[in-house]
């Protein structure tokens, strides 16, 4: 039989398919991140201290990580198109849910739902993609997803944020609600059915194998490890910066501090210098740097001055972006088998720090306030470097690691 060909560059069901997965991206990342500029209204609307408030965050975060490798493991019986679909719908249907609450732990319950509905579509998206694009045009659809993440995760706060101040947190996180569910109406009618989709219906016992393989390589596991905590020292800082710039001296207002989440673009951009930089000096040179920079970001937050605190976040979120696109990279280049576990067990780490240590900082942040942030920060940040420095001690696989070529190297 003939191959069946991949989706082309500049034909109309090629612009379908990135509409399509930008919307996803965007959808997937806006009802994730939405919650967090809230956190500080949550903790003043059911009285809750600060780490209590987080877990409106953080259990969705947690419940995500956990159903990333369940969930790419159901796609191939289920098929990839279906599951990104359904788990897209039940995640708009939580969202509109979400205002309607009328307790704490409805609240909770509603968020750890989505948790579980929104590993379905990261798990597979990628895949979908390199098995359905042509190799023309595959590293523009992959780089358009990506960039719908970044900006999902953006928007979703900014709005969540203005809307919430203006006209009360129920009404906000409605209205974004009802624009993700249109989004997702959108790519249900957009999304082409795959042509080419590669089954591979591996069982458990293999599974267990491919995942057991990542940590058997001598870098992976250091890789997981700064996963874990460059996520959780960055989800952190920003989980209480809200709290923090709401108070004396800076008394900024709900829609002021989610403004703040703007500074994402320069996240974005510095994830891509970062990988071109990558490239011409080598992984293990630059990481490490970058995550100092991440940290002196961080420090700088130390300081009761608007503009100072403002540019330490924007410091901070430059490094973390460039830190963790080098690291995603270095992880698809340095699994032999297995590539898609070990990338999924990347993002399991991921996803964990930020749950674990973002509901750390809050208790932190009751306790000790901003020293008690930045010391839960500091610590993970200096664990990273030191992390960043071992990995630069070990030896790259032969061929395994040499630079990619082509849009995808970064």
């Amino acid at each position: 039989m003939p191959a069946v060909p991949g989706i082309r560059r500049g034909t109309p069901e090629f612009l379908r398919a990135n509409v399509a997965f930008f919307l996803s991206a965007f959808s997937v990342f806006a009802s994730l991140y939405s919650v967090q500029p809230l956190l500080p209204m949550f903790a003043q609307y059911w009285v809750r201290d600060a780490g209590t408030a987080s877990l409106a965050l953080s259990v969705t975060t947690a419940t995500m990580a956990v159903a990333l490798i369940p969930a790419s493991f159901v796609s191939d019986r289920l098929g990839r198109r279906r599951l990104m679909v359904g788990a897209l719908a039940i995640t708009a249907l939580l969202g509109l849910l979400l205002p309607l609450a009328q307790t704490w732990w409805q609240l909770i319950a509603l968020r750890t739902a989505m948790g579980l509905s929104l590993a379905g579509i990261p798990a597979v998206a990628m895949v979908y993609l390199s098995e359905e694009m042509d190799a023309d045009g595959l590293g523009f659809s992959m780089g358009l997803y990506i960039g719908g993440t970044a900006i999902g995760g953006m928007a979703g706060r900014v709005i969540s944020g203005i809307l919430s101040d203006l006209l009360g947190w129920r009404l906000g996180t409605g209205i974004l609600a009802a624009l993700i569910m249109a989004a997702v109406l959108a790519v249900i009618v957009l999304l082409p059915q795959p042509r080419r989709s590669v089954r591979d219906p591996i069982r458990l016992p293999e599974l267990w194998r491919r995942c057991r393989a990542s940590f058997a390589d001598a870098a992976l596991p250091w890789l997981f490890a700064s996963s874990f905590l460059l996520m959780g020292a960055f989800v952190t800082l920003y989980n209480y910066a809200g709290f923090r710039l709401a108070l004396p001296p800076f008394l900024l207002s709900h829609s002021a501090i989610a403004a703040i989440f703007l500074v994402y673009l320069l996240g974005s951009l510095s994830s891509t210098w970062a990988g071109g930089l990558s490239q011409r000096l080598g992984r293990r040179k630059v990481f490490w740097a970058l995550v100092t920079l991440m940290g002196s970001g961080m420090a700088l937050t130390a300081f009761e001055n608007t503009a100072i605190t403002i540019l330490g976040l924007a410091i901070a979120t430059m490094g973390f972006f460039a830190a963790h696109g080098v690291a995603s990279a270095w992880v698809t280049r340095r699994a032999r088998t297995g590539k898609a576990q070990a990338s999924a067990l990347y993002l399991v780490a991921y996803y964990l720090g930020a749950s674990s240590l973002g509901t750390l900082g809050g208790y932190a942040w009751t306790a000790w306030n901003w020293p008690g942030v930045l010391f839960v920060c500091g610590t993970a940040t200096v664990l990273a470097v030191l992390v960043a420095i071992r990995l630069a001690f070990i030896a790259p696989l032969p061929e395994a690691e040499q630079p990619a070529q082509g849009p995808l190297a970064q």
